[in-house]
């Protein structure tokens, strides 16, 4: 079993409630309230934001030139395709320029955005590789299973044809393929810590379409502190 066989069936529970989370079988049958997935863009946008940074860690890191290059086209492909398909939907869902300026991630997107750079900073390519896999390779799996919906509401559709693409697909089955290489090259004790990079990160998708199905805030609201502190 390859490593990456071996991390994808530690996961499957994790994942399995993925499938099922009612943001996303909703979203298939186009029964999802459009507020939750007009919040999930706004956040989702903020999140593939850092993801960039981090696959451009990647890059930084990578310990020859042309896993360098592939990173960085990786970092590019976030940039024009995916933000470009959040810019398309914001303009759709009508955000506007203010609420982009005045935007705060919740808890869940902070916390995983965060989780992403401490692997980055305090590892080596294998670890970033490992922390950022799972958004590639459950949104494809989703895509995959979602191909045969037909939701009414066209933003849905357009986002189940994304990651069902087969251009999507390519770019996963590359990170894979990448982490398996790193693997063999690396200490026990690296892919440890790889695989619990992993499964935290499977975690956070879980969490992720909480998030966005519940309108996650923080908890204390700092307009109603700073206004109660007044009174």
């Amino acid at each position: 079993m390859s490593f990456s066989q071996l991390l994808r069936k530690k996961v499957d529970s994790i994942w399995e409630a993925s499938f099922h989370h009612p943001f996303v079988t909703k979203l298939a049958d186009g029964s999802l309230d459009l507020n939750s997935f007009r919040y999930y863009v706004l956040q989702d946008s903020y999140y593939l934001s850092h993801f960039a940074r981090v696959q451009a860690l990647g890059s930084a890191k990578a310990p020859e030139l042309h896993t360098t290059a592939k990173m960085a086209h990786h970092a590019q492909n976030t940039y024009e395709a995916e933000l470009s398909l959040h810019e398309n939907f914001a303009k759709r869902l009508g955000i506007t320029e203010e609420e982009k300026e005045s935007f705060i991630p919740a808890p869940t997107a902070y916390a995983y955005t965060s989780h992403m750079y401490r692997a980055a900073y305090e590892g080596h390519i294998g670890d970033i590789i490992a922390v950022i896999l799972p958004c590639y390779w459950l949104y494809y799996e989703i895509g995959e299973r979602l191909k045969g919906s037909k939701p009414a509401e066209p933003i849905y559709q357009e986002w189940i044809n994304a990651y069902g693409s087969d251009w999507f697909r390519t770019l996963v089955e590359e990170q894979i393929a990448r982490l398996d290489a790193i693997a063999e090259t690396v200490t026990e004790a690296d892919r440890k810590r790889m695989e619990q990079h992993f499964i935290i990160s499977s975690q956070y998708e879980y969490s992720f379409w909480e998030m966005a199905y519940t309108l996650e805030a923080w908890p204390v609201n700092e307009k109603e502190k700073v206004t109660d502190a007044k009174s």
